[in-house]
């Protein structure tokens, strides 16, 4: 049942990523899984605590970000591209992800990739679990820059958030975290997401004293709130770091050693700590 399930899933997240540009229905989702429509999501849901709807929307907007800063597509042309019939309906749903209108979002943001593809495995016999990301792009570029800082974020309790909150609310905690990142990164430096609540700024600097003054910018903004329904919830970051040489770039290894500068910088919250 659990090799079935996970052929069914990855049957809906091929067909949906093969057709962000083009309509489709859940139905047809549904259909191209070989799976009842109803059983689909309840699947999907309990495996990825995502609905089919929310991911749909979710993955479009990602890439619609995308089109916004490195095409010259306009935003009702993006619109279409995304089989939303209106601007007015696109901009609803792409306020709804980023917090900001597109035309607003053209000038506040560099970062795009708000939420990755779903990548997971299945391990052979007993659990299906759902992998970080696919870090072929931050591989890639690690490689080319041959000696670098990267500094490797992560939310302080982002779980409580959702717990005591609500999703929505952690959607909001991510998009904040993101923004402080991205506002306070020179030109040069590419955000990634790699996990739920962890996300990688890949510098272009190979000298410490930069690197450090880009953390504390971003880590200057610890304990301020966002708000949400007239709630005020304190969020805070820690950071790590790993000085990237380009010959210490392994792919199966990357994302542990991102982790692990994350997690030995949490034992010395107060000094900037730097993997090697």
């Amino acid at each position: 049942m659990l090799l079935k399930n996970f052929y069914i899933l990855t049957d809906a997240i091929n067909y949906i990523e093969d057709n962000l540009c083009n309509k489709f229905t859940l139905d047809d989702i549904a259909d191209s899984c070989y799976s009842s429509l109803s059983g689909l999501k309840k699947l999907f849901a309990y495996t990825f605590h995502i609905g089919l709807k929310e991911y749909i929307s979710k993955r479009r907007m990602t890439h619609a970000a995308h089109d916004l800063l490195n095409t010259d597509l306009t935003i009702t042309e993006i619109a279409m591209k995304y089989q939303y019939n209106s601007p007015e309906v696109f901009t609803r749903a792409f306020s709804k992800v980023w917090g900001s209108s597109p035309s607003a979002f053209k000038t506040q943001w560099k970062f795009t990739q708000i939420f990755p593809r779903i990548l997971f495995e299945y391990d052979g016999g007993t659990i299906m679990s759902r992998k970080k990301v696919d870090l072929s792009e931050l591989y890639d570029l690690l490689s080319s820059r041959t000696n670098c800082y990267v500094l490797c974020f992560d939310i302080t309790g982002l779980m409580p958030i959702n717990e005591n909150f609500g999703h929505e609310a952690g959607d909001k905690a991510i998009l904040e975290c993101l923004r402080r990142i991205d506002s306070n990164s020179d030109d040069g430096c590419i955000l990634f997401r790699i996990g739920g609540d962890e996300f990688v700024l890949v510098t272009d600097t190979d000298d410490v004293s930069k690197a450090q003054e880009i953390a504390e910018k971003v880590l200057s903004y610890n304990g301020a709130t966002i708000t949400y329904h007239d709630t005020e919830i304190p969020l805070s970051m820690w950071v790590g770091t790993v000085r990237m040489t380009g010959k210490n770039v392994r792919y199966k290894e990357l994302y542990s050693n991102l982790s692990l500068a994350i997690d030995e910088a949490k034992l010395c919250p107060n000094v900037f700590y730097v993997r090697e």
